[in-house]
């Protein structure tokens, strides 16, 4: 049986390390810290990817671009979402909303809340208004309160071209 929605959910996490800047949802923020990992380690995007991909049964990011394949090091997630987003298009899917989550201690995401879905919108081809994203700390406790690493969350839901 097929149905006329599908719905996906992404999670990443990366390490965070001294000097900046920080790149969140496709958008570079002064900060003293930036992300590690083998690509620019943007963790929304790679929640955003996880979660369009999975929505529409085609895997995961990992199996796009994975960390063994050297053409992926430093690579622009901004890329691998557009990349992602254009098999769910052929795939017959069109966005109908993403809600998202960041886990940091800092910075603040609600300064950049704006500029960071204006980009996702930019590079989904949809509205930022289908965009919802809220940052939460982890309160000073465990790795993210300590600001040791960062994590971001998001659910995809897919409606049939």
């Amino acid at each position: 049986m097929d149905h006329n929605i599908r719905i996906g959910i992404g999670h990443d996490t990366h390490r965070l390390e001294p000097g900046g800047p920080l790149r969140i949802g496709g958008v570079d923020i002064a900060f003293d810290f930036h992300l590690a990992g083998h690509s620019d380690a943007d963790v929304l995007l790679h929640a955003i990817t996880d979660a369009i991909l999975g929505a529409a049964s085609l895997g995961d990011i990992g199996e796009m671009f994975p960390d063994t394949d050297q053409a992926n090091k430093g690579r622009d997630s901004a890329d691998m979402l557009s990349r992602a987003f254009s098999k769910v298009k052929e795939a017959g899917w069109c966005i109908v909303n993403l809600d998202c989550v960041v886990l940091a201690e800092r910075p603040k995401l609600l300064p950049h809340r704006q500029a960071i879905c204006e980009r996702i919108a930019e590079i989904l081809e949809i509205s930022p208004s289908q965009i919802g994203l809220k940052g939460k700390t982890g309160e000073k406790t465990g790795e993210i309160g300590l600001g040791k690493i960062m994590q971001a969350m998001c659910v995809c839901l897919l409606g049939s071209n």
